[in-house]
């Protein structure tokens, strides 16, 4: 499992914006950076910074997940035909773990990796514990007997700050999810705007 070597929220006030839209993040309150010097007048932002700003929000809101590994998903993602900024994003929401968080079954997705990773979710009745397993259209994604009444997944499943998207049929009395389809990027529930171009403009300089 990747670890995860900062605090969370650290993203949201360096990017300026509430990345997972949780009532909970600090930029609700200060919306300006971490530190001593957040409050300066920030100077303009390069065609460089800004592609990097981008990388890294998308990176930040998979659950940080590491440089290494979102590279690798971008040279997949350019090696296939059309749109690569569509094909990226469509290659993050087939991980199993962000599967599993819009279904609501946890939280946030650093719960969902952990949930995953602990051994408490089944893919098309098979036990998987890696978090970046590359869920299919027509997958089914259960939440194992014994972790369906662990308070964790119930309070999750109760929360209204999020809404479970159209490209997963999930079943909420039995813990089950399927992903229907790959989404556009324009049906994915980013709570802030995702400039997927601008990430494979980043990689391709």
């Amino acid at each position: 499992m990747t670890k995860r070597l900062q605090s969370k929220y650290k993203l949201d006030r360096r990017m300026g914006q509430n990345i997972w839209g949780r009532p909970k993040s600090p930029v609700n309150k200060r919306e300006y950076g971490p530190g001593q010097h957040g409050q300066r007048r920030k100077s303009k932002v390069s065609d460089y910074g800004v592609q990097l700003k981008a990388k890294q929000k998308l990176r930040g809101y998979y659950g940080n997940i590491t440089e290494k590994q979102f590279r690798g998903i971008y040279f997949e993602a350019i090696r296939l035909k059309g749109d690569s900024g569509a094909h990226l994003i469509g290659l993050l929401e087939r991980r199993l773990d962000a599967v599993v968080y819009r279904a609501k079954f946890v939280p946030t997705v650093f719960a969902a990796r952990q949930f995953v990773s602990h051994g408490h979710v089944k893919v098309n009745g098979r036990r998987v514990t890696i978090a970046s397993y590359r869920c299919k259209a027509g997958d089914v994604i259960e939440v194992k007997e014994k972790s369906k009444q662990m308070a964790l997944v119930l309070e999750s499943v109760g929360l209204g700050e999020r809404d479970v998207p159209d490209y997963i049929e999930v079943d909420h009395s039995k813990m089950t999810a399927k992903l229907a389809r790959i989404p556009a990027i324009n049906e994915v529930p980013y709570p802030v705007q995702m400039e997927p171009h601008l990430v494979v403009e980043y990689y391709s300089r």
